[in-house]
């Protein structure tokens, strides 16, 4: 679908960021890391983490043929791969903008060790990590290795699976195989309820929603360079971008962490 889309448009004004690491279609023939199975119809389907060098070109080889383009803008590992070596893994990638397949490479979830490995071999360009008002440990570690060597992060879970947009505690009721049951259990709950109304006041303010008004707080951190926000259709794409149509002064941004800090 997206090659389809990329034959309409000026190639050199759109960025095409993927992924590579994750194999469920049994071509790794056991090898990897196995992450967990998935469920295909009630069939289990085993997922393992793979980031070898034959591996990564198979699946950048498959993604410009289905992409139909020569090259992608941002190739990322998924997940780090225990059972492949690190400096394997980059210099492949690096070898891979040498021939102008990719132009950049990043991973994702790594840890600040992780990173200062594979820096021994590439210059990364990014790290694509979980951060949120309820989710801010990067900042202890991994924020100061990344902004001191350049590279950027991208921010998910931002709005920790749509329990910071506020519509959980106005209209609770999860279907029971929601995963959301188990996940949003880690979060003190009614602390979370005090701090959506009292982000809602300044956000109603601002003539935004709160997931707006979240997502502009998340992009005003120190080190997050992009943040990815889910969404269901065009309008929530719409929506979020239109989170980049205001700003929060520093008066505002005191208040929204004064609000944060009562987390705790």
């Amino acid at each position: 679908m997206i090659g389809e889309a990329l034959k309409t448009q000026d190639r050199s004004k759109v960025q095409v960021l993927t992924k590579f690491g994750l194999v469920w279609d049994g071509s790794n023939n056991g090898k990897g890391e196995f992450f967990f199975d998935a469920d295909d119809n009630g069939k289990k389907i085993p997922v393992y983490k793979f980031a070898s060098k034959e591996n990564i070109i198979k699946e950048v080889e498959e993604s410009l043929r289905r992409l139909k383009t020569d090259y992608i803008d941002l190739l990322q590992i998924h997940w780090p791969d225990a059972t492949t070596p690190i400096q394997e893994t980059m210099e492949t990638m690096d070898l891979l903008i040498e021939q102008g397949k990719i132009r950049a490479a990043g991973v994702c979830n790594y840890s600040v060790s992780q990173l200062e490995e594979a820096q021994k071999t590439i210059q990364l360009a990014s790290n694509q990590v979980p951060y949120s008002m309820l989710n801010r440990s990067i900042e202890a570690d991994l924020i100061p290795l990344t902004v001191a060597q350049n590279i950027r992060i991208i921010a998910y879970s931002p709005m920790e699976r749509g329990l910071l947009t506020g519509k959980y505690f106005t209209d609770s009721k999860l279907k029971d195989n929601d995963h959301r049951n188990g996940y949003f259990g880690q979060f003190d709950l009614q602390k979370v309820k005090t701090l959506v109304e009292e982000l809602s006041a300044l956000a109603h303010a601002k003539e935004a929603s709160l997931a707006q008004l979240v997502l502009r707080w998340t992009t005003l951190q120190k080190g997050i360079t992009i943040v990815l926000a889910g969404a269901r259709n065009a309008e929530q794409a719409i929506a979020n971008a239109k989170a980049m149509n205001f700003d929060l002064s520093v008066s505002e941004l005191e208040f929204i962490n004064q609000a944060i800090s009562k987390l705790k």
